[in-house]
């Protein structure tokens, strides 16, 4: 029972620090100028995106171009400008993996 109790206490943590490097990722890569977590501000907020692509199994991919090559018309008229390259591609593959999460 100790065992179970200190996994689930290591899994906690350890997702809480993946949940602050994700946050700390889009702060760096500037996503933050334009999106938040739970309220829309210039784009959509990530818990927003997250539920409106759940069980889109080709949401990844799609999300993952449009981040790197910009795009409008699916949240409004605003557009969302290229990011790519000044955003390596793994780190915008984390970044969709942890926005299609609902970015917790």
């Amino acid at each position: 029972m100790k065992l179970i109790a200190t996994a689930l206490v290591a899994a906690t943590a350890l997702i809480a620090t993946n949940a602050m490097a994700n946050a700390d990722l889009a702060k760096k890569s500037n996503c933050l100028a334009c999106h938040t977590v739970d309220k829309k501000l210039v784009g959509p907020a990530y818990q927003d995106v997250a539920k409106k692509y759940a069980g889109d199994k080709g949401a990844e991919a799609k999300l993952i171009e449009k981040v790197k090559k910009g795009g409008s018309g699916v949240w409004g008229t605003i557009p969302m400008p290229p990011n790519s390259p000044t955003v390596k591609d793994e780190d915008i593959k984390t970044l969709v993996r942890w926005i299609l999460s609902g970015a917790k």
